[in-house]
């Protein structure tokens, strides 16, 4: 109270000196008032308001409280956040993805920057005998013998991003550069938009709220839904029944974002909060969806389709297996979505406490399947901060056929992680439907480095393949790499996440044939 009324005091005072200046010599005195006089008035009105304590006891001094701490997360990333300590991704993943998109060396210099004895570091056993692979292009077949249109998919993809969550310019570069290095771009939930269609193969994911497929009552269509299913350039269906980063919360597009372009896409009403709904309205049992996704497979001519999910209950993907073996109807592939996905807008309790690690989410899925049997008819697609080849690599060693990425495909559009992706005002015009910021991202620029990122992604992969002496994808094991579990001890990623499994499951051959 006493600062307060000082500062009250001292401010009037001020006022008053200037104001009886201006009339006892000149009226040129009064120009002085132009930053006292409505400071004063500042003053006294966060005097008297109940909304913000700080504001009341200290009506100036307040408001640099709120500066400082709206610019917070800049200053810290900026001067005190080291390489190895950002969250979500650190300034030494950002840079190695912001080096290849631009084809910059990337080596370092001088040694490792984090502590090999830490818990939690990981590595993967080279051999004295390193191969030579010849071709980098890596890929894996996707459709089992329901499938009249396998494709030859990428093992390294754009994840699941709608336009309206991105905007136009950078769904179109991404498009463009997958288009150039010949790798699959999935839709999101949002539908296809006319930027979605610059040369790329689509995988078209179909989420809870049927965006491009429902009619009038938010209902799927399957008139409509066959119609775009059928172009040349849809090359999959994903069926979207949760992500990791909001699982069981169905999809947020904000009202900001949700323009007359956006809607008329979705099939929504422009301006609104656009919410997908938490479940699926065309089914609700395992076998449900089990016959839902036959029902696609044959609206679309038999291409390759599969469903996404992050692990939650595991009883739950059990019954699903269950369901699968009842039917006899088999997913040409499964998207595993781990917790530590990333999304525009979700609420913290989702983003933090909710859905299964990829790895742990992974592992489950892969024993299960090979359990029911199941493994050798479905391919597994991961994501979940994957943007090195030591990442891509990991998930395959845990069963994975293939993976995407989605913030490691925005950093090569310029993504500086913001973390302002909910609030429609990114400043690399990635994530916002404003014109002045999306206007800024050249889609000339962007496509080549989006094309550049993968290239080298996948150069950096097969690198590190040669150096373990991995000649094919089939041959990376879960027994080659390791993790340091505390400050002694050191297990192998079969150890940790195949312990129960009684045998050695240490190639994508074994998964393909054999039964736990």
């Amino acid at each position: 109270m006493a600062v307060r009324k000082l500062i009250l005091l001292t401010i009037v005072v001020i006022n008053l000196v200037i104001f009886s200046f201006g009339v006892v010599f000149t009226p040129r005195w009064f120009w002085l008032l132009i930053i006292p006089f409505p400071l004063m008035i500042l003053a006294f009105y966060n005097s008297y308001q109940s909304r913000h304590a700080i504001l009341r006891n200290y009506p100036i001094l307040g408001y640099f409280r709120f500066f400082f701490e709206s610019i917070r997360p800049e200053m810290r990333q900026y001067f005190w956040e080291s390489d190895t300590d950002g969250r979500p991704f650190n300034r030494r993943q950002r840079s190695i993805v912001y080096q290849r998109s631009k084809n910059e060396r990337e080596t370092v210099a001088f040694g490792m920057q984090s502590d090999p004895q830490a818990a939690g570091n990981e590595w993967v056993a080279h051999s004295v005998f390193p191969c030579h692979i010849e071709n980098h292009n890596l890929r894996t077949a996707v459709g089992n013998h329901f499938c009249k249109q396998p494709y030859s998919l990428s093992v390294f993809n754009i994840s699941a991003m709608s336009y309206g969550a991105l905007s136009k310019t950078a769904i179109t570069a991404l498009n463009k550069g997958a288009a150039l290095q010949n790798f699959a771009h999935n839709t999101g939930e949002g539908g296809i938009s006319p930027y979605h269609i610059n040369g790329a193969d689509l995988i078209w994911q179909v989420g809870t709220g049927y965006f491009g497929c429902r009619n009038e009552m938010g209902m799927f269509d399957s008139e409509l839904f066959a119609e775009k299913a059928n172009r040349p350039y849809v090359k999959m269906i994903e069926l979207k029944l949760s992500q990791g980063a909001k699982p069981g919360h169905g999809g947020i597009l904000p009202a900001a974002k949700n323009t007359p372009e956006v809607a008329a896409i979705r099939h929504v009403i422009p301006g609104t909060d656009v919410m997908s709904p938490p479940a699926h309205s065309a089914f609700n049992s395992p076998e449900g969806m089990i016959h839902f996704i036959q029902q696609l497979r044959e609206l679309s001519g038999y291409k390759p389709v599969g469903f996404k999910l992050c692990v939650g209950d595991k009883q739950e993907f059990i019954d699903i297996c269950h369901a699968m073996l009842t039917t006899q109807i088999f997913p040409d592939f499964i998207s595993i979505d781990g917790s530590e996905g990333g999304t525009g807008a979700a609420p913290l309790e989702f983003t933090d406490n909710l859905g299964m690690p990829l790895y742990d989410a992974l592992s489950f899925v892969t024993t299960t399947l090979i359990k029911f049997g199941l493994k050798k008819h479905i391919k597994l697609i991961v994501s979940g901060r994957i943007v090195t080849g030591f990442d891509l690599l990991k998930v395959i060693s845990l069963g994975a056929d293939a993976c995407y990425s989605a913030r490691g495909m925005m950093f090569a559009l310029g993504c500086i992680q913001a973390l302002k992706c909910n609030e429609d005002v990114c400043p690399v015009g990635v994530a916002t439907q404003r014109p002045h910021l999306y206007k800024a991202l050249d889609v000339e620029d962007k496509y080549i480095r989006v094309a550049q990122f993968h290239r080298n992604t996948l150069r950096a992969t097969v690198e590190i393949m040669e150096a373990c002496g991995f000649k094919t994808l089939d041959e990376v094991s879960a027994d080659k790499f390791f993790r340091k579990v505390d400050s002694v001890t050191t297990l192998s990623f079969q150890e940790i996440y195949f312990k129960d499994t009684g045998k050695l499951v240490n190639s994508h051959s074994a998964f393909q044939t054999e039964e736990i």
